[in-house]
């Protein structure tokens, strides 16, 4: 028997009619796992540990893919090409492999962009691995997530009711240009200048001379030869 996960039921019934008896397909029904609403749940100083955990639903359909999968010829992960089906497939071979339910049941990650019989066999017939880019691009997405919607969420309810979660890429960016306004009111214009002058010493050696103003101070320094005497300034 192989077992074939996607991520809808529809999908599932309508895959199983042109798979027939030898498959199994099972719909997780979304994601299976995800971080709790808690403190603690990404640690941003143990190289940005993660911490994940299954709703009800998740963990009845995890129940029912491990139940199944063990004694399997086959597991083909057949959730959606994008980087959300991706980590779907990648969350469930983490808890199968944590159950140890795959011994002796080969892995296979097939991906297809329609509902239709020759679509899904052509997929069958090229499996390839997990794409680890996009399985990283969704950790990051979810650690983001976490680290500024969790933390300041709750602060914009408070500050202004009735308003939605923070985003992690509007929140971030209103820091930088909030950041970067206080820079520019804070800023204190000075006076700044430069005077460089190529200059002959009295052994007849050529030196460069600069004159630089900060706030109306002058300094003056000499860039000698070897061996060369600075005339007095």
């Amino acid at each position: 028997m192989n077992i074939v996960i996607v991520e809808s039921a529809a999908k599932a019934k309508t895959i199983n009619k042109y798979l027939g008896s030898d498959y199994k397909v099972i719909a997780s029904i979304g994601h299976v796992r995800d971080l709790p609403s808690q403190n603690g749940s990404v640690e941003p100083d143990n190289d940005f540990t993660m911490h994940w955990e299954s709703d009800t639903r998740g963990a009845k359909t995890l129940k029912e893919i491990t139940a199944a999968v063990k004694g399997s010829d086959k597991l083909i992960l057949a959730t959606d090409p994008d980087r959300e089906g991706e980590a779907i497939s990648w969350h469930i071979l983490q808890v199968l492999e944590k159950r140890k339910a795959l011994k002796g049941v080969e892995v296979e990650r097939v991906a297809f962009n329609a509902v239709t019989k020759s679509a899904i066999l052509e997929a069958l017939a090229n499996p390839r691995e997990l794409d680890v880019p996009l399985i990283d691009a969704y950790l990051a997405r979810r650690a983001l997530d976490y680290l500024v919607g969790f933390t300041l969420s709750p602060v914009l309810w408070r500050k202004l009711p009735g308003s939605r979660s923070a985003g992690r890429v509007q929140s971030v960016a209103l820091r930088l240009v909030c950041d970067r306004e206080m820079e520019i009111e804070l800023f204190k214009p000075r006076e700044y200048w430069t005077i460089e002058a190529l200059m002959n010493s009295a052994a007849g050696d050529k030196f460069t001379s600069r004159l630089v103003s900060i706030e109306g101070k002058k300094l003056g320094k000499f860039d000698l030869p070897d061996e060369a005497t600075a005339l007095p300034a």
